[in-house]
């Protein structure tokens, strides 16, 4: 063997064997852990006694043979399942036929191939460079794939479906948005690894889910590493596009990459969510946008919205710094957890939207939703974040004449509400708050809860409950306010103690961001209440258009919402 002729080597495998004949590419498209054929065409027949043969496949800038890198594919007589080797399977005068074989740990990314061929009687070497190349991808097909997911629709769903629907809106008001995630469209795969290459995670460590995962949570925002999307919830989109005007990701990521990495603007969390499904999906990663409706915004790790008043009542802005959003849009994706506990595999919650930091970097997770829903925050990563959005109870807090606080009031039911995403195989919306949380109010989620609490800043929150015998619910007709119509809502107070109370109710009707944030106070109101044992009151408020409308204006594109605050005085005096 002298020389290998010129157009050496040409793909065989059947990409649909692979479940990658989707992709818009020329190239050659696997998935780890499965075989791959190529043909090569040699200057004259091979003989394994006096001919060698192996290739090479290289990625990244770096390529080494430790760091996994480098792969030193030898040629076998029969191939294993954990090894890189190649096997040829047919012959015909100068073609060979080899299977390639890839271990289920391989690194995914885009590979450049070497053969290698030598001559034993001469000693002559020769290589060629092929000049296309091989995009290696996670294979949630694979049973021994870390990624692996059991049943042909859910994979057909959350890996190869590029159209999909994210919602929005209220509780009460859940709206759907069609978004394009095309994770098969010309340039998008180039585009995906161009952003793995844009972060400071070397090659090596994209073999492991759990590493993409967390690189890209970061990589789609752009606060610290110049990632694809800005966030901007201004209301001011100049010099860009309108969060609402984005209806998928395949432009978004072609610009990303066409203009070298520049961040792309702008991106609220239902765009940031929409662009993370497309990367994961692209790459292998069984992927899916989740939609949590009044989701808490936890600033301090207490694993509690707290709501702070001064002596008189007045909230006290400076330290009123969490928020409950009208809805929040984030991902779960698919993974095995080898790295925690048994029973912390399946779904994982991902947020690429940048809120708080984590290890210094705009990202969170991936979550177990198990640990999410057992209260286990004290396990990887960022489930306390998560938890807090999802569980965390409503906490009042009044200041004391000493400075201290104490607790006035407590909602167990305020945040992580009709947990969304899109039904497998349909345009139905399915509720997924199970897989979040216990049922409200039953005694897991009360456990869970209290647990989750002691890792948090404030451990003591429920060493000493408060009494709360008489309790106050707001309620609304239908599906609530609508802007541009008037608003009623029912106030029940009800004493549940065998003594007499007297109360004061302090109430506040403001408009506010989608994101929770106060945007301007329409109406307060202070009214004291007597209630005899048992006793229960009944009171109407209406909130006319022309109370909150003109605020609402000020801002419309980003204003999400009125709403209601109410909160009792923090002692209860017996008549």
């Amino acid at each position: 063997m002298t020389s290998l002729s010129h157009g050496t080597a040409d793909w065989f495998s059947p990409v649909s064997v692979h479940h990658t004949d989707q992709y818009n590419s020329d190239q050659l498209i696997i998935r780890r852990g499965q075989t791959f054929q190529i043909e090569l065409d040699l200057s004259r027949p091979f003989n394994p006694n006096t001919d060698k043969l192996h290739l090479e496949m290289k990625t990244g800038p770096l390529p080494q043979v430790s760091k996994r890198t480098h792969i030193i594919i030898p040629l076998v007589d029969e191939l294993q399942d954990e090894s890189w080797e190649a096997k040829i399977v047919e012959q015909n005068v100068n073609r060979v036929k080899l299977s390639v074989n890839s271990p289920v740990t391989a690194v995914i990314g885009k590979y450049k191939l070497t053969i290698t061929t030598q001559c034993l009687k001469t000693g002559e070497t020769t290589t060629h460079d092929h000049d296309k190349d091989i995009y290696m991808l996670f294979n949630p097909w694979c049973e021994d794939d870390t990624v692996y997911m059991e049943g042909e629709k859910e994979l057909k769903e959350y890996v190869l479906n590029d159209t999909g629907r994210i919602y929005y809106g209220t509780e009460k008001q859940i709206g759907a948005r069609t978004w394009n995630f095309g994770q098969f469209d010309e340039g998008i795969l180039e585009a995906c690894l161009f952003v793995l290459d844009n972060s400071e995670v070397p090659p090596s460590g994209r073999g492991d889910p759990v590493n993409v995962v967390r690189v890209i949570s970061a990589m789609i925002n752009s606060p610290d590493d110049l990632g694809v999307l800005e966030g901007n919830w201004s209301g001011n989109y100049a010099g860009g596009t309108s969060p609402t005007a984005w209806s998928g990701s395949v432009e978004i990521l072609r610009q990303y990459h066409r203009e070298g990495g520049k961040p792309v603007k702008y991106g609220q969390c239902w765009v940031f969510s929409g662009v993370t499904t497309t990367v994961l999906r692209c790459l292998g990663i069984p992927t899916r946008s989740v939609t949590n409706f009044q989701s808490a915004h936890d600033t301090d790790v207490s694993l509690t919205t707290d709501v702070y008043f001064d002596e008189n009542m007045e909230p006290i802005h400076h330290l009123n710094s969490d928020s409950v959003w009208n809805f929040h849009v984030w991902n779960d994706c698919w993974m095995a957890r080898p790295d925690m506990p048994p029973g912390m595999g399946g779904w994982q919650a991902v947020d690429s939207t940048p809120q708080e930091t984590s290890h210094g970097t705009f990202r969170c997770g991936p979550a177990s939703l198990a640990a999410i829903r057992s209260g286990q925050v004290y396990l990887k990563f960022d489930t306390p974040f998560v938890f807090a959005e999802v569980n965390s109870d409503k906490i009042y807090w009044q200041r004391n004449l000493d400075g201290t606080f104490g607790q006035i009031h407590s909602e167990k039911k305020a945040v992580g509400h009709c947990i969304s995403t899109k039904a497998v195989g349909s345009d139905e919306r399915v509720d997924i708050t199970h897989l979040y949380k216990y049922p409200e109010g039953s005694e897991e989620e009360r456990i869970a809860v209290e647990t989750a609490c002691r890792y948090g800043s404030k451990p003591d929150v429920y060493s000493s409950p408060i009494a709360e015998d008489v309790r106050v619910e707001v309620m609304m007709e239908g599906e609530g306010p609508r802007m541009g119509g008037d608003a009623q809502l029912k106030i029940v107070v009800k004493n549940t103690s065998s003594q007499p109370r007297r109360t004061t109710l302090h109430s506040q009707v403001a408009v506010m961001y989608y994101t929770g944030v106060l945007k301007d106070t329409v109406k307060k109101d202070t009214l004291n209440v007597e209630l005899n044992p048992q006793e229960g009151e009944l009171g109407f408020v209406r909130i006319g258009i022309l109370a909150y409308y003109s605020h609402y204006c000020n801002s419309m594109h980003t204003v999400g919402s009125i709403r209601y605050k109410l909160s009792l005085q923090g002692k209860k005096r017996k008549i």
